[in-house]
């Protein structure tokens, strides 16, 4: 293998994937793509219900954790993240969700030139394949497939209907810049199997001469000489090896890897860093900082004279038929995303765009990994789109192997608290309409008992948990305290950039997928045109 390229791309992820794809299509450079998990040919990556066996497994999982957190009355969570072929792509709820025209247009406000949302809408639509053709919002002919579910269920046009009743308009589609509306995800998904970003971006180019990936392989550290970039070490086949770079390096591990990589490089907060015996090469006091995610509420209900997912997957014979339904169709429960029906609501009158997105599935379980429930369920689980609370990432070793500490801090702002009785309120306000009288819906979790604004938010902190959006932890800006400049550069290192969730000053308001592929995509743009 030769141990020197013109790009080096950290993290074949859902970023990573697609710069590779990019970077390396005119021939002229020689581009690395390194990952540190292995390959993607693991069935449960491709089935859609699949995820349930890709958390949690180290085949596919960094299995990390989270410090307790005091907002969630002393609780840690687990914290998935890809380490696999194709990252988080390859684990996730596969929801196609860009956000809202608000949230770009706010990065702009901040000072980020060329990130406004009619400056990032032709990167979306570059790399989409969507089932509804090309139009004003959508593309088609790109690698990205966006498709309908393929799954229908009675219940969720039941919810649907009520939601309309409690004064939320149904609408076709959340991705064309105010997602207010009831309506179904749209998924990336392609005949029944997950659409992840290494069967887009890398498998129809894999022979590419110019492009060589080399997965198994974990970053140790960037090799910096006078705040240049030179290479990286790695491990990889147990053995230590520096791989050199001519032009750039790009991070795209993710909003925990990057910043890790980063302090273990000596670019951080100089404190923590000499505090761990590492030394400062370039202070940068935002590393890791404002780290910000969805914390999700499950309000559960149990229902009477509903089919739900709950009898089905309790059965034997249930079980059977989902698999043959599957197995002749690539349709019914095996198809599923984890959430099928959404609704984005304001939490008052205040707001003039949603602040709230729900995830509404025809089931119920306790917790993510147990089993479901014995009765008919439905789960209405809502999350604050704009968090006020701000968490870190940060190593807690100079040993690359030693996973850092996360602490989302969640539920630290008393705004917070306050949109999650809110939107506690909501669910009970859309339960109680008329379309949903025929099940005769009894709340089973948080519980009818908590009624009071005080207790509701208190509940929060017993059943929140997260929906899997970490960003921010490397946010841009037009400021040198941030991490990156609006061009993706680290600031005060030359050639690195950074093109992963972790630049996002803010989050955006749904599911984080999608807005990391356009920052990727925008991120190949703006390094094509400078080398």
């Amino acid at each position: 293998m030769s141990k020197e390229f013109d790009f080096i791309v950290v993290g074949a992820g859902t970023a990573g994937c697609l710069l590779a794809n990019r970077l390396s299509a005119n021939g002229k450079f020689s581009v690395a793509l390194l990952e540190a998990g292995g390959s993607d040919n693991y069935h449960w990556v491709h089935i859609p219900v699949g995820y349930l066996y890709c958390m949690g497994n180290k085949r596919t999982d960094w299995l990390y954790k989270t410090t307790s957190q005091k907002g969630l009355n002393g609780r840690a969570l687990n914290y998935p993240r890809g380490k696999v072929m194709g990252g988080c792509s390859s684990i996730n709820g596969m929801i196609y969700m860009r956000g809202q025209a608000n949230d770009y247009d706010q990065w702009r406000q901040m000072g980020n030139e060329g990130w406004s949302w009619d400056d990032v809408l032709p990167y979306f639509k570059n790399m989409e394949d969507s089932y509804e053709g090309e139009n004003k919002f959508h593309g088609a002919g790109g690698e990205w497939k966006v498709n309908q579910q393929r799954l229908s269920w009675n219940i969720l046009d039941s919810f649907q209907e009520a939601t309309v009743e409690a004064g939320i308009p149904k609408v076709d589609d959340f991705n064309e810049g105010n997602n207010f509306g009831v309506s179904y995800f749209k998924v990336n998904q392609n005949s029944g199997f997950r659409w992840n970003t290494v069967k887009a971006f890398i498998k129809p180019i894999k022979n590419r001469k110019n492009l060589h990936i080399i997965s198994q392989c974990e970053v140790n550290k960037l090799i910096l000489e006078n705040n240049k970039i030179r290479g990286v070490e790695v491990t990889r086949n147990g053995k230590i090896e520096d791989i050199f770079v001519h032009k750039e390096i790009i991070l795209s591990a993710g909003s925990i890897g990057s910043p890790k990589i980063l302090e273990l490089s000596g670019i951080g907060n100089p404190k923590l860093l000499s505090d761990l015996g590492i030394e400062t090469k370039v202070k940068s006091l935002n590393v890791g900082e404002n780290l910000q995610d969805h914390l999700q509420l499950r309000v559960i209900y149990q229902l009477e004279n509903a089919e739900t997912l709950n009898q089905k997957a309790n059965s034997l014979l249930g079980k059977i038929a989902i698999g043959i339904e599957y197995a002749l169709k690539r349709t019914g429960p095996m198809s599923m995303a984890p959430s099928q029906l959404g609704i984005f609501a304001m939490s008052d009158k205040s707001y003039e765009t949603p602040n709230l997105q729900f995830h509404v599935q025809p089931l119920s379980l306790d917790k993510f990994g147990d089993p479901l429930h014995d009765f008919p369920g439905l789960t209405a689980s809502v999350c604050n789109l704009n968090p006020q609370s701000r968490g870190s990432v940060h190593i807690e070793s100079k040993d690359p192997k030693i996973a850092p500490s996360i602490d989302p801090n969640y539920l630290s702002e008393e705004q917070d608290k306050l949109v999650a009785a809110q939107s506690i309120g909501l669910a009970r306000k859309i339960i109680t309409q008329p379309a949903m009288k025929k099940y005769n819906p009894k709340e089973y979790a948080p519980g009818i008992q908590f009624q009071s604004e005080d207790e509701l938010k208190k509940v929060a902190g017993d059943i929140g948990t997260t929906i899997f959006h970490p960003v921010g932890t490397c946010g841009m800006g037009p400021g040198t305290s941030s991490v990156t400049d609006s061009n993706l550069k680290v600031r005060g290192v030359e050639g690195l950039r950074i093109a992963d969730a972790s630049i996002m000053p803010t989050i955006t308001s749904g599911n984080t997928n999608a807005p990391t592929l356009m920052i990727a995509e925008k991120a190949s743009e703006l390094i094509l045109n400078s080398n």
